[in-house]
């Protein structure tokens, strides 16, 4: 038996995402759960091992279990003693090729990488030096999408192999180097194992709950590890009535098969149903001294909140979600141009925009908008100063270097705008934002520049303030410490940041201060020690003991 979840340590480093050699186990021991995946391990050894293998693909539906299977095989002792270096990749639908190339470029020489012109230049360096040298290694590319994305991730060396994960093995290229394997579904015994798990915390059938019922809803899954666990688990603690709904439902489904991936969603689809009014609406978080959250999602679950979207005509969607498929606006939303849209949250990934590569749309009711992006340049929509309603904006460039942003002005007329993140941009100048500053509750800068140089921070609003990897960052602006309102700030991997604001004291409502990764900052003014409210300091690797004036730890 092999452990069936695993938790990869993963190094992101804004060229794609690449786990590293420990495995942690996500389930506590003593509720730690085994799926037998022992033969299919065993399989794919066999085939990586031959010779004149240099290509294993791995094949099934969305939610099989793929990426389970790569990531144990990563960990099982004989690959780790065969492969000197093992580079875990997830290449995703819409992947950063670039990116990708300078990780595994990275996490194999253990070096610089270098100024890769585009994605061409970076694979005939990264031929051209895996050539030269011999040492056993296996690159896994999960979860990838094309054959014109996988034929830019592959390379021939001697000791040099690949394990790709797909839904779709006609991607995979035949040749006499290839080797595919289609992994199979659970068996009964291990689908109704998994699922009691998620639905009674116990591997069998508690003697309590009728059988018969729990295995009809269990079959219903077809043996789909993921709809096991996400179906089992929207049932734990519910009425025998919850049961009997989900079995109806699920039966009116379509079989789950490759062909068939609406028959997923809709087996997939019963967790939302089983969700009361207050499991779909709220999420409280308290963080304290928790010093980072995040959260995974698998993709056929992204794929599903796609897909419930998508049931109404696209000018009466309440989210409207247009994933990366095209470098510009998909033409579906050709159908919104100069019409009224009803989307509430708006969610949009492109290339590189041009001002007049937006078209005019009126979303005059969207509170949420989300702008993703891989390009050096980007101009904000037009339509943005038309937004009256929008309380939040998110812009991340998922590009591996620092893109130019234009179009902020458009900013300055939102006056309900609460809630900005900008990751990965460069502010051309300094734009002239105080009366957005002034309406902002938070503000979140990560591996930005010019952003902080704003006109003023005097008189804002500005509860909750987050700076991260502000490479051009020296000095606050004195300014900011005459913001009555902040209640939380977070100052992290500004490395150039070698002094606070002498006035620091004067943020009298402050309550959480975090100061991470400042390896220029050796010192705390005495003035922190007016912070009358501060209930947390994070002052993790400073390496120094701060006390406040009466001589207190802080």
């Amino acid at each position: 038996m092999d452990i069936f979840n695993f938790k990869a340590v993963c190094s992101r480093t804004g060229k794609g995402e690449a786990y590293q050699y420990s495995f942690h186990n996500t389930l506590p021991v003593k509720s730690m759960f085994y799926v037998r995946l022992g033969k299919s391990i065993g399989d794919l050894k066999e085939l990586l091992f031959q010779s004149d293998a240099s290509i294993v693909g791995v094949h099934c539906m969305g939610g099989g279990g793929k990426t389970s299977l790569a990531l144990t095989l990563c960990d099982d002792p004989n690959i780790k003693g065969c492969f000197r270096n093992i580079v875990f990749i997830i290449v995703s639908q819409s992947p950063n090729l670039k990116g990708i190339l300078e990780t595994i470029w990275e996490k194999i020489f253990r070096r610089n990488v270098p100024e890769f012109q585009n994605v061409e230049d970076a694979h005939i360096q990264l031929q051209q030096r895996l050539l030269k040298q011999s040492k056993p290694t296996l690159v896994v590319l999960d979860d990838v999408w094309s054959r014109a994305n996988l034929e830019k991730l592959l390379f021939e060396a001697r000791g040099y192999k690949t394990l790709v994960t797909t839904r779709d093995g006609s991607i995979i290229p035949r040749n006499p180097y290839t080797r595919l394997y289609q992994l199979p579904l659970l068996n009964k015994e291990d689908a109704l194992s998994l699922f009691c798990l998620s639905a009674f915390g116990q591997t069998s059938i508690p003697s309590t709950t009728d059988a018969n019922l729990v295995i009809e809803v269990q079959e219903e899954c077809k043996g789909l590890p993921l709809a096991l666990k996400v179906v089992g688990s929207s049932l734990y603690g519910e009425p025998h009535v919850a049961w009997e709904n989900a079995k109806k439902i699920l039966s009116l489904g379509e079989s789950l098969s490759s062909y068939h991936s609406e028959g997923v969603f809709r087996c997939l689809e019963t967790s939302i149903d089983c969700l009361d009014d207050v499991g779909r609406t709220q999420a409280t978080i308290s963080y304290r001294c928790a010093p980072e959250l995040s959260f995974s999602q698998h993709d056929v679950m992204r794929d599903l909140a796609l897909y419930l979207g998508c049931q109404d005509s696209i000018v009466h969607r309440k989210r409207l979600l247009m994933p990366r498929k095209e470098h510009c606006l998909s033409e579906e939303w050709e159908l919104l141009r100069d019409r009224q849209v009803n989307a509430q949250i708006v969610s949009i990934h492109t290339g590189s925009m041009a001002e007049n590569d937006w078209y005019e749309m009126n979303l005059s009711k969207t509170e949420a908008l989300v702008l993703h992006f891989s390009a050096s340049e980007y101009f904000l929509p037009p339509f943005l100063k038309t937004m009256k309603k929008l309380k939040i904006l998110i812009v991340c460039n998922l590009g591996s270097e620092r893109s130019t942003i234009k179009g902020l002005d458009a900013l300055s007329s939102l006056t309900q705008l609460r809630s900005v993140r900008l990751e990965r941009l460069v502010a051309p100048t300094i734009p002239k934002q105080g009366k957005v500053i002034q309406n902002l509750d938070k503000l979140s800068l990560s591996l930005c520049e010019g952003f902080v140089k704003m006109s003023t921070f005097n008189d804002t609003n500005l509860q909750e303030f987050n700076l991260d990897h502000c490479s051009d960052l020296e000095e606050l602006p004195l300014a900011m410490c005459h913001m009555p309102s902040s209640q939380s700030w977070s100052l992290t991997n500004c490395h150039l940041v070698e002094k606070l604001p002498y006035n620091i004291g004067n943020m009298s409502f402050l309550r959480m201060f975090r100061l991470l990764a400042l390896p220029g900052l050796k010192e705390l003014l005495v003035s922190i020690g007016k912070l009358e409210q501060l209930e947390f300091l994070d002052k993790a690797s400073l390496g120094e003991t701060f006390c406040n004036p009466e001589g207190n730890l802080l």
